[in-house]
């Protein structure tokens, strides 16, 4: 077995793996060919020929993959079509976009909390659930910073 054939089997086991995450399929397809790609960008017909897959099956993961960071679309000189490459930083990038979640979840408890009473049975377990998440918060904000900061000094 050759290395492309080795890279489309890996890229294929982490599709797989992303969608028992709760990742659709197709989009988790989609993203892993673009990550395990040898080119610098891929077309969405490039897409459809490399997964298999229809064009509408490619707009509708490219619909969902470029607004949370993990994709890009690139000029490609000379093309009239969209190219499509993996975005540099989407890791850390998606991890930010967690800390949404972290503050509505907190948000979420401290709702619960002010209802029920901090005394009450309800009120202790929100108490829990929103400490966990300011925890959450508060560590992942500079733990992201940090990676950035010593990745970017070790790619100068």
């Amino acid at each position: 077995m050759d290395a492309d054939e080795r890279l489309r089997e890996a890229a294929e086991r982490l599709a797989l793996t992303l969608a028992q995450g709760g990742m659709q399929k197709t989009t988790a397809r989609v993203m892993t060919a673009l990550l395990y790609s040898g080119q610098e960008s891929m077309t969405a017909a490039d897409l459809c020929a490399e997964l298999s897959i229809s064009s509408g099956a490619v707009s509708t993961a490219v619909k969902q993959l470029i607004p949370i960071g993990l994709i890009e679309r690139v000029p490609a000189p000379g093309s009239r079509r969209d190219h499509y490459r993996f975005r540099h930083g989407a890791w850390a990038s998606l991890m930010s976009q967690q800390n949404a979640m972290l503050s509505l979840m907190g948000d979420a408890a401290q709702e619960g909390i002010d209802i029920a009473g901090e005394d009450s049975t309800t009120g202790r377990r929100l108490h829990e659930m929103r400490d966990f998440y300011t925890y959450m918060s508060d560590q992942l904000i500079p733990m992201i910073d940090t990676w950035r900061q010593q990745y970017s000094e070790r790619k100068s």
